[in-house]
Order: C-alpha cells, then sequence, then structure tokens
C-alpha cells in the first residue's frame, strides 16, 4: 500500500528556503561581511571608541536618511534635505547668537525645516509636481537664502548648553548616537504598527488603489514630506552643535548620502517596499565603508568611487532579487 503523504518541495511553506533567507537578510549579511573585512584591514576597527565614532559620524545621516525612506516609500524623492539642514542650522545659529533663549533657538529651527518640508509636500501633491522637480527648486532656494542669511560666513555660536547635544554623553553614550536610535525606534514602530504607516505603504503600492479606498492621499504626502523636512533640521541642530557653527555649505551633497543609504537598505525606488531597519543598516554599512577607507588612508576621492561601486552593487541586487521573485 502506498503513502499518501506529499513529500515537501523546496520552497514551499514550512522548509527551508536558502533563497529567501538570504534574499530576507542580505543587507544585514552585506553589512557583516564588511565589518569583518574592516576588522581584518584595521586592528583598531572594532575598539570601543572607533564602533562609537562610526556611530556618531552615522548619525547625521541616518537621521535624514529615516525621513527619506517615507519619502521613498511614497514613490517620491527629496533632493532639498541637505539645503534645509544648512538654512535650518544657520536660522538656529544667528537666534543663538542674537541671545534667543536654547529651547526657542531650537523650536525655530524645526520650525523652519518642517515648514520647507510641508512646501513640498504641498507642492507635490497639491499641485501635482513631481517631487523630484519640486524639492530641487527648493533645495535651490533654501541654499540661497542660506547664503543670504550667513552673507557665506560661518556663524559661530558660543553656547555651552548647546554643545551638550552634539558633543555630550548619556551613560557613555554620544547623544547624537541616541537621538538616531530613538528617531529609528519611532519610526519603525509608525511604519509597522499605525494606519498612517499602512497607509504610506498603500500609497507607493499603488496610488490609485489608495485613493478608493478612501486614503487622503494628499494629506499623507504632505505630512511625509514634513517630516523629511523636521528631521532634516533635527540633523542641523546636531551638525551645528558639534562644530558650533553654522556653515553655509552645510549639508551639501547629503541628500545623496541619504538617498544611497536608502537604496542599500532595500528600499525600493518603486515606492512600497522597504522600511527604516534596512535604511540604518544601509547607513552603517557607508559609515563603515568612510572609515576603514580612513583607517587605510585611502584618498577621499577613491572612496567616492567605493561608496559608488556599493550603491550601484545594491541596485544590481536589488533588481535581480525582483526579477528572481516573479
Amino acid at each position: 500500500m502506498h503513502s499518501t503523504t506529499p513529500v515537501k518541495q523546496v520552497g514551499q511553506k514550512g522548509s527551508f528556503n536558502f533563497l529567501a533567507l538570504v534574499e530576507k537578510y542580505r543587507v544585514l549579511l552585506i553589512f557583516i561581511v564588511l565589518c569583518v573585512i574592516a576588522g581584518i584591514l584595521s586592528d583598531v576597527f572594532f575598539t570601543m571608541s572607533n564602533v562609537m565614532n562610526v556611530l556618531r559620524q552615522v548619525s547625521i545621516i541616518a537621521i535624514i536618511a529615516s525621513g527619506m525612506t517615507l519619502v521613498i516609500l511614497i514613490a517620491g524623492i527629496d533632493l532639498s534635505v541637505g539645503a534645509v539642514m544648512a538654512f535650518s542650522g544657520a536660522i538656529l545659529s544667528g537666534a543663538l547668537t542674537a541671545g534667543w533663549p536654547l529651547a526657542l533657538a531650537l523650536l525655530a529651527a524645526l520650525g523652519v525645516g518642517l515648514l520647507f518640508g510641508l512646501i513640498n509636500g504641498l507642492v507635490t501633491a497639491r499641485f501635482g509636481v513631481p517631487s523630484f522637480i519640486a524639492t530641487l527648486a527648493i533645495m535651490v532656494i533654501a541654499r540661497g537664502m542660506t547664503l543670504v542669511y550667513t552673507k557665506g560666513y560661518p556663524l559661530v555660536v558660543s553656547n555651552e548648553a548647546y554643545r551638550f547635544i552634539g558633543s555630550g554623553r548619556l551613560f557613555g553614550i554620544p547623544i547624537p548616537i541616541i537621538i538616531m536610535f530613538v528617531i529609528f525606534g519611532f519610526m519603525y514602530w509608525m511604519l509597522k504598527y499605525t494606519s498612517f504607516g499602512r497607509y504610506i505603504f498603500a500609497i507607493g503600492g499603488n496610488e490609485e488603489t489608495a485613493i478608493l479606498a478612501g486614503i487622503n492621499v494628499r494629506a499623507i504626502k504632505v505630512a511625509v514630506f514634513g517630516i523629511a523636512g523636521l528631521l532634516s533640521a533635527l540633523s542641523a541642530i546636531i551638525y551645528t552643535s558639534r562644530l558650533m557653527s553654522a556653515q553655509p555649505t552645510a549639508g551639501t551633497g547629503i541628500e545623496l548620502d541619504a538617498i544611497a543609504a536608502v537604496i542599500i537598505g532595500g528600499t525600493s525606488l518603486a515606492g512600497g517596499k522597504g522600511g527604516v531597519t534596512g535604511t540604518l543598516i544601509g547607513a552603517l554599512i557607508m559609515g563603515v565603508l568612510d572609515n576603514i577607507l580612513n583607517l587605510m588612508n585611502v584618498s577621499p576621492f577613491y572612496q567616492s568611487i567605493a561608496k559608488g561601486l556599493v550603491i550601484l552593487v545594491a541596485v544590481l541586487v536589488d533588481s535581480k532579487f525582483s526579477k528572481m521573485k516573479k
């Protein structure tokens, strides 16, 4: 008598599927491999001081990238984050120099970032302007406003309480690192457990379907760009606090690093797929890469080539796995 028990095939539910496992954790695997290579190439890479240095350096880009993740999840892009960061920092430094209380100066900087983000969202959602064009225009405007406000010179700050944000420590951990993890923890919770997060994925997956489902797409888009602008201002606060001055050229090119971190982290440029966990790992990959190249005294010119190659490989890998799943 023959047995009627079905035989499990590779890839069926309940069986071990190595390819699916690699696809799910590929960004983390890349990060681990890169850390192992870095540890082999440099004896100081895994020292606590160096690890903290990498995390502190990554924090500014990572915070901006977390906001960029939301924008890309709705199939948008935000090129203005670096310029908004610069102008927010300039406003903050100017306010402190003018004698404003620290709390009020911080609120002013955050308000500037939020305002620019909301403008991006309104222009994109209300008037249908592609986010690439809308945020490019805001980037140019914000950068110009920064140069006009600062007259092209750094604005030096001498507020010791403010210095704590960028250079202080809590339980031995640098404050920027704590802020970074708090932001990512909140963003993870928001995307996974709130209706706002589900709406973001729905809009990125299929905007027309989201509209038919009764989602207020315009409001969600405005909110997403507003969050991106707010986080740009938060990064400005940390950056300016570390330097104790607002640089008119601050944030130049940081939008590309943020986009790269999001892409490396596995978020699709087409929208609707990805998350902030991958973005954090993507930012760490870029930070580790920069760190090991610096430890090896590699020229900054070659560092740019290396980062470009990593981004290209990440996109190719994502494309390969996407085709294999179809």
